[in-house]
């Protein structure tokens, strides 16, 4: 079951969504000079634009009052010198804070990739992929956008305001008090109108990341939803869950436009008042005409600031959430971990496996999967692991590369705990091929060797070889270096799975974890892959799932695995004579074996 976010119920209070923010802190604070000078640079600009109303008023109430041109030409020079410097100032702006805020987004997104490879594969279980992508793309976006635009500004425009109601108390009280009287309650209906925008926004986050997975599984099953022509029914959940987000997005938008339509009456009323009390003093002669122009022009030049706040308090609480978004993956918690004092594996280690009373169970899950099982593979020996369907036989393989760690017992190579040894020398001894082979849009080449990253092309043919996969990728356009679709589905499913037995071999492991890599060859390719592997089995312990009685067959020794512990152990003659639920279990797979070749 996928893990959902929180729901809007569950959301954090406005002060925790803060504290949320806060925690970018040790991203921000090495770029801090470039962020703080943006602001500075933004303010300064602000100021530049709140002087030139007051350049105007000695313009209007000295040469143009006095009908004296002298001082006119310095005047309008310092107008000119102002909007230039406000131009230049933005300008600075822009150049200062683009580079830190995409660094900031890179940094991010970096740690968050990383964090998500050392999460558990129970994690990855859980949580759906297009949620993740959600969370790495628009989510982070959102940030650099607040970091870049909407943070500095929130700052910059509430230090304007504040000053050029200041500017306007010192011009004439009354016109000041004006502006003030129609500023005060765009904060109140601002906030208001942000808590309800916020669970908005998070609502169509989500809905964003449900909608990303819906399209990502079309993409990837299209062979599935066309063979068994389940297209328009997909088509269907995603032009609902389309319609939803388009329904949230909408009422957003509905809620942003009452904001807009008072934040926008409510300094146009205002301006009308200081139009009406100015006019008034004007004529009782107690303001002037160039009081009331410059009054006018501050106030007007407030309007941006003002009306921004609202806007600025929801590109916050939306980054907010895509914070909080961002750090529900941050904080899962890495289970698997490089142990404090690792302990190295003996230099003349031979590859001895063990698995000594293991249980294991998934967090929150009533029952254990494995319940105490004792298992000892010799040096060079193949085992063969058996079981009926959910009996934990993939479970038990994911333990010896520590994809997940056992919740009681211990699993050991050459008398050494997994779990003492450093994982990327433990993840070298023992490799693992999986039941469905996952390949990368990347070259052969690339792709075998992502099991030893320093082997050589040398190395990459004597593993194609073992998987009797040399001749098709010699076939293939460019060899090595031919380029393999998306999750390989370019090649055969039999292809696929030899490329990934092949990528298994190559780094010469001592353990090799096999969960039951033949399944999608057929009879032919599996023939020939068997008689490659014996030879590769037989300078390697080897513990491999078998579906099937021909694998079996390549063991040097079964268990048999059910109800969670190993119930018997033999040569296959022996269990088979001797066992009767190794017998039916036989049955059953030689009845699949036979379905399977119909």
């Amino acid at each position: 079951m996928d893990e959902a976010p929180p729901g809007e119920s569950e959301r954090p209070a406005r002060g925790t969504s803060l504290a949320t923010l806060r925690r970018l802190g040790p991203y921000l604070r090495p770029v801090r000079g470039r962020i703080i000078g943006s602001g500075t640079a933004v303010l300064g600009s602000m100021i530049c634009g709140l002087t030139i109303p007051l350049v105007i008023q000695r313009i209007l109430d000295g040469p143009v009052a006095a009908r004296d041109t002298g001082p006119l030409p310095w005047l309008i020079l310092a107008v000119a010198a102002l909007g230039a410097v406000e131009a230049v100032l933005f300008y600075t702006r822009r150049r200062l804070i683009s580079r830190p805020s995409t660094q900031v987004e890179a940094e991010l997104r970096a740690d968050l990739y990383h964090h998500l490879q050392h999460l558990p594969i129970a994690f990855h279980d859980r949580w759906q992929s297009g949620q993740l992508l959600s969370r790495a793309v628009s989510d982070l976006s959102t940030l650099r956008r607040f970091i870049a635009f909407a943070g500095i500004f929130l700052v910059v425009n509430t230090l304007t305001l504040l000053l050029g109601l200041t500017v306007l108390f010192i011009l004439s009280p009354t016109l000041g008090l004006i502006t003030l009287v129609c500023t005060a309650p765009l904060i109140l209906i601002s906030t208001l109108y942000e808590s309800k925008y916020s669970v908005l926004s998070r609502r169509a986050q989500d809905q964003a990341g449900d909608l990303a997975t819906t399209v990502e599984e079309s993409v990837l099953g299209i062979r599935v939803l066309k063979a068994f022509g389940r297209g328009p029914d997909l088509a269907a959940k995603f032009a609902r869950e389309a319609r939803e987000l388009r329904g949230t997005e909408l009422h957003k938008i509905r809620v942003l436009a009452a904001l807009w339509a008072t934040i926008i009456v409510l300094p146009e009323l205002g301006i009308a008042a200081q139009l009406l009390f100015g006019t008034l003093g004007i004529v009782d002669g107690t303001m002037t005409v160039g009081t009331l122009v410059a009054g006018i022009t501050v106030a007007t030049y407030l309007r941006w600031p003002t009306d921004s706040i609202g806007w600025l308090l929801a590109e916050t609480n939306q980054a907010a959430t895509a914070a909080e978004r961002y750090w529900e993956v941050r904080d899962a918690e890495i289970t698997v971990t490089d142990p404090d004092q690792p302990r190295a594996l003996p230099a003349d280690g031979v590859g001895r496996l063990r698995f000594e009373n293991v249980h294991f169970g998934h967090p929150g899950a009533e029952h254990a999967v494995l319940r105490g099982v004792d298992l000892d593979v010799r040096p060079g020996e193949t085992i063969a692991l058996v079981g009926p369907t959910g009996s934990g036989k993939t479970t038990l393989t994911m333990l010896v590369p520590r994809l997940a760690d056992v919740t009681a017992g211990r699993v050991t190579v050459d008398g050494v705990d997994v779990r003492d040894v450093a994982l990327i020398e433990l993840r070298t001894a023992v490799a693992t091929a999986f039941e469905e082979p996952v390949l990368f849009s990347a070259s052969v080449r690339e792709n075998v060797a992502l099991g030893a990253p320093d082997v050589t092309d040398d190395d990459v043919r004597t593993a194609l070889r073992i998987a009797q996969a040399e001749e098709f990728v010699d076939n293939l356009p460019w060899g090595l270096d031919t380029r393999i679709g998306e999750q390989g589905l370019s090649l055969s499913g039999g292809q696929r799975q030899r490329l990934a037995l092949a990528r298994a071999v190559v780094g010469r492991p001592q353990v090799l974890v096999l969960d039951d890599p033949l399944s999608a060859l057929d009879v032919h390719t599996e023939a020939e892959v068997e008689h490659a592997l014996r030879s590769v089995l037989a300078g390697v312990t080897a513990l491999v799932v078998a579906h099937r009685p021909s694998t079996v067959q390549l063991a040097d020794r079964v268990a048999l695995l059910d109800g969670g512990r190993i119930t018997a152990v033999g040569e296959h003659s022996h269990l088979l004579a001797t066992n009767p639920a190794y017998r039916a279990l036989l049955s059953t797979m030689d009845d699949d074996r036979a379905s399977v070749a119909s």
